[in-house]
């Protein structure tokens, strides 16, 4: 069938027939093209769908015994027993309550203090600390607003206090909002920004820079030179990882400057933890660029790991909030690590040695990475 225009040129449906046919044989003979369209709906929708949740449960918490009472086991095992608190772990020592906040390993301390049983029998309304990690203000605000009610239910369900007098409370909660007292999103986003910006440019910037190579045809060049594969790449990512160091520092001294987002912490240990970072988004940027065929797969390969990096590393959403499939993911990532580390360090002034966990598990990712480039390197393009 052919339809004739105005200039007597026809359109055969058959020629575009035939061209529609020539387009979907190519996109198969694409793969990884093809594959980013299909997986990329998929994964929206699951870490939109599951692993998202703007009001987060499970909150690493731990409690301060300052007295061994009825009244102190009915709250803790309260505690225990919500889906707004996990508990972690239970002290006797302020020290202690410093150090797991200092690390991270807690959000929440609830704090128990001495005579708050007999206090309470007395109807004096005694007070119930609650010292919170105030660098992520949205996971701390939900499970603040019903710790209230979660007490409260646990002494009357246990029968441990008799309110005589039902219009007055029988306590208060005085909340301490540890590193950041006025809630501020801005001290949660910039350090965040921080390690989404350095993603999202070096896996950009290394992913191409292979396959850039390859397209202009130089590469066999480089190859055929007295100069072994590795010395390729260890020259070709160091000029990025100082392009990195210098735009982290543009980052930090913005945030200092126009945001008024603090260094609390040892600036050598800030910079020793981005090199690592930067090293590794290097690493894996260079994979990528040794697995795509040409910059637009490279591009997509990128833009699909930077999707969970942003998602489930805690600088959109709370980590803690996550279910434990989407923290797993999340752990294997190095924005998360990294986003711990730069808060940790700006925040809190915690030291990279009480950081222990993160800095490791970032090295080992770094390691890893690097690994994987190296071999993969050598396999495609000797």
């Amino acid at each position: 069938m052919t339809t004739t225009t105005a200039n007597g040129n026809g359109i055969s449906f058959g020629r575009f027939w035939a061209m529609t046919i020539k387009e979907f044989i190519q996109m198969t003979r694409d793969r990884i093209t093809l594959a980013t369209m299909v997986a990329l709906p998929i994964m929206q929708l699951f870490l939109f769908g599951f692993a998202i949740n703007t009001t987060p449960h499970n909150l690493p918490t731990a409690v301060l015994m300052r007295e061994n009472t009825d009244v102190g086991r009915s709250i803790l095992a309260a505690l225990g027993n919500t889906d707004f608190f996990e508990i972690r772990s239970v002290v006797t020592h302020a020290e202690d309550m410093d150090s797991l906040l200092e690390s991270g390993k807690v959000l929440f301390v609830v704090e128990i203090p001495e005579g708050f049983e007999r206090s309470l029998r007395r109807g004096d309304t005694p007070s119930l600390l609650v010292a919170a990690d105030a660098t992520d203000p949205v996971a701390s605000s939900s499970a603040l607003g019903a710790l209230s009610g979660i007490v409260t239910s646990a002494l009357v369900n246990d029968r441990q206090v008799e309110f005589t007098e039902p219009t007055k409370p029988a306590f208060s909660i005085v909340q301490h909002r540890r590193y950041n007292p006025a809630g501020s999103s801005t001290l949660n986003i910039v350090p965040g920004l921080l390690g989404t910006i350095l993603t999202m440019t070096l896996l950009i910037f290394t992913a191409l820079s292979v396959t850039r190579e390859v397209e202009r045809g130089t590469m066999e060049n480089l190859l055929s030179m007295p100069i072994k594969p590795l010395e390729i790449m260890l020259g070709k990512i160091t000029p990025y990882v100082l392009i990195g160091l210098v735009q982290s520092l543009l980052i930090i001294t913005a945030g200092l400057l126009v945001f008024g987002v603090p260094i609390l912490g040892n600036p050598v240990s800030l910079a020793a933890a981005t090199t690592l970072f930067v090293i590794t988004n290097l690493s894996i940027g260079y994979t990528f660029s040794t697995i795509a065929a040409n910059q637009l797969q490279a591009m997509q390969m990128a833009m699909m790991f930077f999707l969970p990096n942003i998602l489930l590393s805690g600088f959109m959403f709370p980590f803690a909030g996550m279910p434990k499939w989407a923290q797993w993911i999340g752990e294997a990532l190095p924005l998360t690590h990294y986003i711990r580390i730069v808060r940790a360090i700006m925040l809190k002034g915690a030291s990279i040695e009480t950081l222990a966990y993160d800095s490791i598990a970032l090295a080992c990712l770094m390691g890893v990475a690097m690994l994987i480039a190296v071999r993969r390197f050598r396999r495609t393009l000797d």
